[in-house]
């Protein structure tokens, strides 16, 4: 009996192809707008994600992500190495300069200035050059983005200079950082050079970064800063997690994505099921010689299934194929890099295409079970 049904499936090559296209194209617009949606969303935290050397992050309290900064004061650099179980505490200062070539090229830039003695949140994943170099004098590490945008089609090269804010800087290290949620060039210096890139102000300390003792967790620890200092203190997941629901609640960005996987669970829903159900009907005469011989309802509900599985898991394997060849493709972009097919879209678009599946089944079903076998022979 499967055979017979896989012969009935595949007769028509019109409406099997066009199944199977409407179960791939599904799939893959499902997989690609998941996986897209959530590689920009991990962008909002990878300054955050790129510092290894602290696992908790102090901030105004009133900090909601990254980007919104509120200078804290000198004084509270020395409340945070105060409570007990900071193993270290270190000052980070995040701006906006512009960077500008001799050439004239500028750019707006995500400026980090570190600790000038411990280097704690300079890059680690270097392409050329070492993060060390930053204890050079007015040097600055930028990213491979960054300086394919200010240095278009010119190999990488250091010793280049910069200027910023009337302050030139010699490139001393260009690192692999994870791609920003604005596509502006990542630059590391430090701190007490970083500063002046922005114009001073009266506060400038923007993060403290801390590291907790052996035996004290980072929740635990940032619990206590908060209770010690009156100051916001978030692990580093936590904090990423800060960005990601900041955006998600006050950007558009989830509406449209939200509108175009709608649009993709109707198409698969609609199309499929519709092109299933005329192949049913079509077949109707087929299904009811079978009743007449006996074959019972059990049995044909059965074949309907196991048709309606075969063009899911082919069109299902089809449509992750499209997904991983174009994320392939756009792995290695500047403007995409980082953005990948994530294991767990395809897993849940599976589970998705197998309840787009049992509902197309149950639109054939009936039509199998309430057939009259004497029908054939009107």
């Amino acid at each position: 009996m499967n055979f017979i049904a896989l012969r009935m499936l595949m007769t028509d090559r019109a409406k099997y192809f066009g199944l199977i296209f409407a179960f791939a194209f599904s799939t893959f617009l499902l997989q690609n707008q998941i996986s897209i949606f959530c590689g920009i969303m991990q962008r909002t935290g990878s300054q955050i994600r790129d510092v290894t050397d602290a696992e908790v992050w102090v901030m105004d309290r009133y900090t909601e992500y990254f980007e919104q900064t509120k200078a804290l004061k000198d004084t509270d650099l020395t409340r945070v190495r105060s409570v007990p179980g900071v193993d270290y505490a270190v000052r980070l200062f995040k701006g906006n300069p512009t960077a500008r070539t001799l050439a004239g090229k500028f750019a707006s830039t995500f400026t980090l200035g570190v600790d000038d003695s411990t280097l704690v949140g300079a890059p680690r994943q270097m392409l050329l050059g070492k993060w060390e170099n930053l204890r050079e004098s007015n040097s600055i590490i930028m990213d491979k983005a960054g300086y394919a945008l200010l240095f278009p089609g010119e190999p990488f090269e250091l010793g280049r200079v910069l200027e910023l804010n009337d302050h030139k800087v010699t490139l001393v290290g260009i690192s692999n950082a994870s791609a920003p949620f604005v596509s502006f060039p990542v630059i590391h210096a430090r701190y007490s050079e970083a500063i002046n890139f922005q114009g001073r102000e009266r506060n400038q300390l923007s993060y403290v970064l801390v590291r907790p003792q052996p035996g004290v967790t980072a929740e635990e620890l940032a619990r206590r800063i908060e209770k010690e200092t009156g100051l916001k203190a978030r692990t580093t997941a936590e904090f990423i997690w800060d960005c990601v629901i900041y955006y998600m609640k006050n950007t558009g960005i989830p509406v449209n994505f939200g509108i175009t996987i709608i649009v993709a669970l109707i198409v698969g829903l609609a199309v499929s099921g519709q092109t299933f159900y005329m192949f049913t009907v079509e077949n109707l005469r087929q299904f009811g010689a079978l009743k007449a011989i006996g074959v019972t309802n059990s049995r044909l509900v059965g074949m309907v299934l196991l048709q309606a599985v075969v063009a899911g898991a082919i069109g299902y394997a089809i449509g992750t194929g499209m997904a991983a060849a174009f994320f392939q493709a756009t792995l290695h972009g500047m403007a995409t890099r980082g953005i990948i097919l994530m294991w767990q879209a395809v897993v849940s678009v599976g589970l998705l295409m197998s309840v787009v599946v049992v509902a197309v089944s149950l639109l054939s079903v009936r039509k199998v079970i309430v057939l009259e076998p004497a029908s054939v022979f009107r």
